[in-house]
């Protein structure tokens, strides 16, 4: 019996997605654990793996809408078949003469047939002659068989469509290409937060110097005992989880006509990657030390960026908090992530002159952002919790202590 393989279950919110790309070809011989396709959700992407060794056939082809279950291609168990061209020795080139009479020659015996490909061909009533093969050297293939099978029905129960337009020539002034689920989720996220929240944004700035003073002098040591760099990141993660302390209705959201106080700290990490941008949650920030939320993140980032994040991870965050200084941006009012009732944005660091001690002097300045809730959160709670994170910031050993 071939081995199926099936679209994988995702998570109860998920029941369909979009078989975006084959890492195989039909009639590839594949092993187990390799890796076959790349499913795209509205939520994540992920990739297959086979479960067995043998040869792999098709029977989706790449950006066709799958369900979660479906069969999009069988494994035999087995080495690959040679192509029947080979399988002979070729035969001896025919003498000159003889050319002239090669039209009045029997016609060539039919290719060698596969016993799956006969099997299909006398339950379907579908002769391999008609099917063009896509296997090694023409061969006709299981694949092949079972597409011609299906194709009546499918073009039955197809409404026409309009011709596929042209690709795009180069210089062209418009091409088309369709939103993953991805992206028409975030859309959707996005305008819903818009307008289901009353959405306000406060604003303040940071200096960065003590902060970057401390990197840079242990820097080197953090590396050598943890494998990894210290960065920016964790720094504000201590302290939104310090500032979520001290103004608990942050720490809140809305569950239909509830009020739902979260008293743990699952703070999500905005990354973009080439799909969108993705939002996986560092547990219990609060028990985690500099290292360890160092670690979570560089570890959920990359996972994000290789397609293999789970639901799980994006799942149960209290609060988010979001980095556009990595690309350069100066000022912005970020979006909160429902049901969470706000976010927090980092900016870019720049030398600006600021008046400190009665004297003017530079210093290396961020502006940070509160998007927040007003249905949930006031004002003064607001300005209160970013006024906190300031604070932490400015002075990082206050994080060390607890303060």
């Amino acid at each position: 019996m071939p081995l199926e393989v099936k679209i994988p279950p995702m998570g109860e919110s998920i029941s369909t997605g979009i078989l975006a790309k084959w890492h195989v070809k039909n009639g590839d011989q594949v092993k187990r654990d390799q890796p076959l396709f790349e499913l795209e959700t509205d939520k994540i992407t992920s990739e297959g793996n086979a479960e067995g060794d043998g040869v792999i056939t098709l029977s989706v082809e790449a950006g066709a809408e799958v369900k979660i279950g479906q069969v999009v291609a069988l494994i035999e168990a087995g080495a690959a078949a040679a192509p029947a061209a080979q399988a002979r020795p070729a035969a001896p080139p025919q003498p000159p003469e003889a050319a002239p009479a090669a039209k009045d020659a029997a016609p060539a015996a039919p290719a060698v047939r596969s016993p799956a490909v006969r099997r299909l061909a006398e339950e379907s009533g579908v002769d391999p002659g008609s099917v063009e093969g896509t296997g090694k050297g023409g061969r006709v293939t299981k694949g092949d068989m079972i597409s011609a099978a299906e194709a009546p029905a499918r073009a039955a129960s197809t409404p026409p469509q309009a011709p596929a337009a042209p690709p795009a020539q180069p210089g062209a002034r418009q091409t088309r290409r369709k939103l993953t689920p991805l992206r028409q989720r975030i859309a959707e996220r996005l305008v819903k937060a818009q307008h289901d929240a009353a959405l306000l944004t406060t604003f303040n700035e940071v200096n960065m110097a003590a902060v970057m003073e401390l990197r840079s002098k242990y820097q080197e040591d953090f590396v050598k005992r943890n494998g990894l760099k210290l960065g920016f990141m964790s720094f504000f993660v201590k302290a939104v989880v310090q500032a979520l302390r001290e103004v608990p209705s942050i720490n809140t959201q809305i569950e239909g006509d509830s009020l739902v106080q979260n008293n743990f700290y699952d703070i999500g990490v905005a990354v973009s990657t080439e799909k969108g941008l993705m939002v996986p949650v560092i547990r219990d920030c609060d028990t985690l030390g500099m290292a360890g939320i160092e670690r979570a993140i560089t570890d959920a980032a990359a996972r994000a960026r290789d397609g293999k994040i789970t639901l799980a991870d994006l799942e149960g965050g209290v609060f988010t908090i979001t980095n556009g200084g990595t690309f350069g941006s100066l000022l912005s009012t970020p979006i909160i992530n429902p049901p969470q009732s706000a976010i927090l944005g980092m900016h870019a660091i720049n030398d600006r002159p600021v008046a400190i001690g009665g004297q003017v002097v530079i210093r290396p300045m961020m502006y940070v952002a509160l998007t927040y809730d007003h249905r949930l959160v006031d004002g003064r709670e607001a300005v209160t919790f970013l006024v906190k994170v300031k604070q932490e910031i400015e002075d990082p050993s206050r994080l060390l202590l607890g303060l």
